[in-house]
């Protein structure tokens, strides 16, 4: 009996204790590597992006965010062609955009797939509790964000309809 309480406990001590972003690379807009354990001790803000989109405009939301408060948080855009072809640019069609019309300046990733067969590795493990070990979360649209904290621990997902400089996401930063 005592084994088989024993056993039961390190099943659930085991299955409660949340991996961390950090452990994850990904390649960047430009080719480059976005290694996230170097921003172990910030916030990290991940949004699914695309350029012709109607939440386009947070583009100027999320680098306002990330200038306010890039002491504390790091945002990361990856762009995404999934929802309605709305992202059907090169990386480097991308770049121009962001940077020419929103001056974009926080960490972009390469163009990705966040939902489907070809799920980018990041884009599972944050969609599924059996491997962030804390929600199961559904990309519904462009401009979803996830937010973790400063340990890389998943904290909650948002919708694409919430902003960047909405309450819900700066009272964690404040």
């Amino acid at each position: 009996m005592l084994k088989a309480v024993l056993l039961m406990s390190l099943l659930l001590v085991t299955n409660v204790t949340p991996q961390t972003i950090h452990k994850f690379k990904v390649t960047d807009i430009d080719g480059g590597t976005i290694n996230f354990a170097k921003f172990k001790g910030k916030y990290i803000l991940v949004v699914n992006t695309a350029s012709q989109c109607g939440y386009t405009k947070q583009y100027a939301d999320l680098e306002k965010l990330y200038e306010t408060y890039k002491d504390k948080l790091v945002v990361v855009g990856f762009p995404a062609n999934n929802f309605g072809g709305q992202e059907p640019g090169s990386n480097a069609e991308i770049k121009t955009f962001c940077t020419g019309k929103y001056n974009v300046t926080f960490p972009m990733a390469a163009k990705v797939s966040v939902k489907g067969d070809d799920i980018a590795p990041l884009f599972d493990w944050l969609t599924h509790k059996q491997k962030n070990g804390v929600m199961d979360a559904e990309i519904k649209w462009n401009f979803t964000k996830f937010l973790l904290d400063k340990d890389g621990t998943l904290i909650t997902k948002f919708d694409s309809p919430v902003t960047p400089m909405d309450p819900k996401i700066t009272a964690y930063l404040n």
